[in-house]
Parts: structure tokens; sequence; C-alpha cells
């Protein structure tokens, strides 16, 4: 696939953006489900790690290598778990968590990483399946050169199909925030696609 076939993708994905109409606040079943995990209910934090994991993995992915995303979706919500009693209003832990994740993001870099040595025994994809992860790489870098603002929302919407109210619930930002940075993210990555002209 080219890279101008993959970035028609992309954008016909963000043709599917529809502006949020009313911001709805946490459903009243996430903040029992927080309050549930308070009192020790493990079932509760499974539901709120599914709710919450796409939100989770779309910040990390818009920050840091794709083949360390998943370990660190994992580690934030351990920590998560962990100082759950410190979040002092439940409806405000999408927020929270968010700000978990972008901390951890943070964290990521200020540690040295291992290497594992190349053996022999290491799995070989095709030709194929490499030129399209090296494809999907190169777009997420494309995405990744863009403001802060606007990367985690496009991220959001773009790779975890995420709808605009979806990040704006899960994230704790208001509906109007999100669509203004997807509306100039995607403004914004259409020219480094070389696909609109800049005015």
């Amino acid at each position: 696939m080219s890279a101008l076939e993959t970035a028609g993708k992309v954008l016909s994905l963000a043709s599917l953006i529809q502006p949020a109409v009313t911001s709805e606040p946490v459903a009243s079943t996430e903040v029992a489900l927080v309050e549930a995990v308070r009192a020790g209910d493990r079932e509760a934090f499974g539901r709120l790690y599914a709710l919450y994991a796409p939100m989770v993995h779309g910040v990390l992915l818009a920050r840091v290598p794709y083949r360390d995303v998943d370990d660190l979706v994992q580690d934030v919500f351990l920590s998560a778990l962990k100082r759950l009693g410190s979040l002092r209003e439940a409806a405000a832990f999408g927020g929270w968590l968010a700000m978990i994740a972008r901390n951890r993001a943070v964290d990521y870099y200020r540690r040295a990483h291992e290497t594992e040595e190349l053996t022999d025994e290491m799995p070989v994809t095709s030709h194929r399946d490499a030129e399209a992860e090296h494809e999907a790489a190169r777009m997420l870098e494309v995405v990744r050169g863009l403001p802060e603002a606007y990367r985690e929302t496009l991220v959001l919407r773009l790779v975890e199909g995420m709808t605009g109210p979806e990040i704006a619930a899960r994230t704790g930002m208001t509906p109007a925030s999100v669509r203004v940075n997807l509306h100039r993210g995607m403004k914004l990555l259409r020219e480094k696609l070389g696909l609109e002209e800049r005015a």
C-alpha cells in the first residue's frame, strides 16, 4: 500500500469525526464502579479497565513507541489501582487516569531501556506484513510530530476509534476542546501529508 493510499485511509477515518453535540457527565455507573473498586471489588476494576483501556492506550501511543504501549497500559492501571484511594472525586476518574498515563509516558523516557539481543529464533514477518507495519509506524510518526494538544485527540479518534464525546468523557476535556483539537489536528495532518495547501 502506498503512502498516498495510507494517507487516504487515515483521512477517510477522519471524515467520520462527528462534532460532539452535548457533553455527558461521567455515567453514574462508572462512578459506582470506582466506588466498588475502592470497596475492594476486583471485578469492578476489570469493568473499569474495559471502559478506559482504549483511552489509556491512545494516550500512551501518542507518546511512546508502539512496542512498549501494551506493557505501559498495564503499568498505568496497576498504578491507578494502588492510588485509587487518593482520588478525591470518583467522577474525575477518567481525567485522573489520563494524567497517570501521561506521567507514565514521561517516566518512560527518564528510565534507561534494556535492549534485547537478536537471535535466529526471533519470529519472521512476511514482506507484506513488514510493509504494512512500516507504513503504520511512519503514519504514527507524522501524527507524533504534531503539537501535543492535537496528537492525543487524533490518536484516540483515528487509532482507538473513540468518538468526540467519548474522548471528552474519558479524558476530562470539554467537548468543545476535543472538537477544536480534532479539527486543527486534522488540518495540520493533511498539511504534513501534502494533501492540503497551507493558507
